[in-house]
């Protein structure tokens, strides 16, 4: 390191220490940006780009920026306001001075730059810059027909430069590289074009690459159509284009405090919420990113967007946007403009907002779980499952006042249909956000009341039989209770529709609860399996009910055998020790509830479904004439 010997000294132990500057190595700051700060070093036109814009800008003046290619040669001419000879070894001499534009006096608000290393990229693609620039304020030799203004500095990338005079007529900069050696393809006529019109194609200044224009009329969104019809066409396209679909609907976004102008492209299919959405960013019109991330909140997973922010901050590497307080808000800005875009289709196209609801229902749910106004699009619009078929939670709860909601999918779908015959309303609230904004719903109104079936609740709706039906029933009770005794669950015969049901397997809250206990108890170490008996022990001794159907014929004909004994045909049968056919009977229709209502299988469930079929199986095809295996 080089010593300042001008410098303020630092006492150390009573002796003087003279301050000393850092040695850069070049090479090595190359290679950082290289590796840990662009993603490519496409984006060295970028940065070139950046830096004749705000050359630009600072003159105060529209300008033009040329890019000239052929060779493995790239030059990039500006009209902008130039550097004098003084500026030229402050600015381009200095590793890490924060921006040229503070130098020059103006604000950085401005301009697209903001970390002052841009020039550095160009060491990506070359190992010599060489810079050729008038200032638009004169400079030494102005006097003399500004045959001295002009000033070329040429830097190497080893970390030396030179400053030396230029000829140069008009103030300006004009940037040339030349390939090394493996990167000629990106200094090539087809790439740079491409990126050309990649990053510069909105760019508020003509801009031209080997002659041909590659700026346009600038952003898409703020051409002017002679009317909305023809607007929403040439934003479709744009779209298309951009993405490759056709847009659902196209919301136009603003955001005064950002600087944010641009459009939301709703996507015309479904999307996985946790699918990471990625937008197309323009910082003053320079393309920061196409893929930035964080721009909607979450829930906003249905659309794409493409914006221009003139307030908003990019990262160091200015592929990303810098997560700060401003950011924070213009996205939750844009939250609101898309909400806003909603309750305008609940208003004006109810039709429209129901097929959106049916493509992007997931985020209008994750909305509805904190906003009011969301809340009633979905209470009014999503339609849900219910018992007597798809409808809103309005026109539910206006059927049924005192209806009920499930709280899983599969206790639905078994108990949909009986509840629907009792009359007893039933919404499926088993999908995601389901049960939160079923419970939210009294935030609407306090007096609207849905409540959480407990499937024990229908026993008290079904129909019971006289009490000498009862007694005539209470041997064939007694043998069934026998065989699903081990199984813990209680036999109770009722009378209910739909009538092709024979039987039902119903358990309450309590009893779910106990059996997740005893589960869990089982799969448990012997400490853990101690506290959850202890547990379990200070619950009821409520039971799940197999609920048989007095007026399904087969149930009928099974409580018709009475209480039980050996199985017809004399004895039992070898798979069948000791069990009459009530038994058999009664266990299959318990398996067969068991399925039809989506229950967990527990092995014991399991033995008894297969040893009910042999037995029954075994007993269609015993015949009564042959001798017996045991007689």
């Amino acid at each position: 390191m080089s010593r300042k010997e001008d410098q303020p000294g630092m006492t150390v132990r009573g002796a003087a220490v003279a301050e000393q500057a850092f040695q850069v190595d070049l090479r090595g700051v190359v290679d950082l940006l290289s590796r840990h700060l662009y993603a490519s070093p496409r984006v060295y036109l970028r940065e070139l780009l950046q830096n004749a814009v705000d050359a630009i800008t600072a003159r105060g003046a529209g300008g033009r920026v040329e890019i000239e290619t052929g060779g493995g040669t790239l030059r990039v001419h500006d009209d902008g306001v130039g550097l004098t000879a003084d500026e030229v070894h402050t600015l381009l001499a200095t590793i890490g001075r924060s921006s040229k534009r503070d130098e020059l006096g103006f604000a950085r608000h401005d301009f697209l730059g903001q970390f002052g290393i841009g020039l550095l990229s160009a060491f990506l693609v070359a190992d010599e810059i060489e810079v050729v620039t008038r200032s638009a304020k004169g400079g030494p030799g102005a006097g003399h027909g500004g045959k001295h203004a002009a000033v070329r500095w040429t830097g190497l990338s080893g970390g030396s430069y030179r400053v030396e005079p230029a000829e140069r007529d008009q103030p300006g900069t004009t940037v040339t590289l030349r390939a090394r050696t493996g990167s000629a393809e990106l200094l090539s006529p087809p790439v740079v074009a491409d990126l050309a019109r990649t990053y510069g194609s909105l760019l508020p200044v003509e801009l031209t690459v080997d002659g041909v224009p590659v700026t346009g009329d600038g952003p898409p969104w703020r051409v002017a159509h002679p009317d909305p019809a023809s607007r929403r066409r040439a934003l479709e396209r744009y779209c298309e284009d951009l993405y490759g679909f056709t847009p659902f609907d196209v919301v136009d976004l603003n955001v005064p405090e950002a600087g944010l102008t641009g459009v939301a492209f709703v996507l015309p299919e479904p999307v996985s919420p946790a699918a990471r959405a990625s937008h197309r960013v323009y910082l003053k019109r320079m393309l920061l990113a196409e893929n930035v991330e964080g721009l909607l909140p979450e829930w906003a997973f249905f659309a794409r967007c493409v914006v221009d922010a003139g307030e908003l901050r990019p990262t160091a590497s200015r592929e990303a946007l810098y997560e700060d307080e401003l950011l924070d808000s213009a996205r939750q800005g844009l939250g609101d403009v898309l909400r806003q875009w909603l309750v305008r289709l609940s208003e004006t196209d109810p039709g429209r907002l129901r097929a959106f609801l049916r493509l992007h229902q997931l985020g209008v749910k994750a909305m509805a779980l904190h906003d009011d106004e969301m809340l009633r699009i979905v209470d009014r619009w999503l339609e849900y499952e219910t018992s007597a078929g798809p409808m809103t939670l309005h026109e539910f709860r206006r059927r049924h006042p005192e209806g009920r909601f499930s709280a899983s999918v599969d206790e639905f779908r078994r108990l949909s249909a009986v509840a629907g015959a009792q009359g007893v309303g039933l919404v499926n609230g088993g999908y995601v956000h389901d049960i939160e904004i079923i419970e939210r719903l009294p935030a609407l109104d306090p007096d609207i009341r849905l409540t959480r079936l407990d499937p024990s609740e229908l026993t008290t709706t079904f129909g019971v039989l006289d009490p000498a039906a009862e007694l005539r029933l209470r041997p064939f009770l007694a043998a069934a209770q026998r065989a699903v005794e081990r199984l813990g669950c209680e036999v109770v015969v009722r009378e209910f529709d739909p009538a092709s049901l024979p039987a039902l397997y119903l358990t309450s809250r309590d009893a779910q609860f106990r059996e997740e206990l005893t589960r869990a108890r089982e799969d448990a170490d012997e400490l853990w399996s101690g506290v959850l008996s202890a547990v379990n022990a200070t619950t009821g001794v409520e039971r799940p009910q197999l609920v048989l159907n007095h007026r399904n014929p087969l149930t009928r004909r099974v409580t018709s055998l009475g209480g039980g004994g050996p199985v017809p045909g004399g004895g039992t049968t070898p798979h069948t020790p000791r069990y009459g056919l009530v038994e058999l009977a009664v266990q299959a229709l318990y398996g067969q509830a068991l399925l039809l209502g989506h229950h967990p299988l527990r092995p014991a469930d399991t033995a008894v479904l297969n040893r009910s079929f042999i037995g029954l199986l075994e007993w269609a095809v015993h015949s009564p004439e042959a001798p017996s295996e045991h007689g």
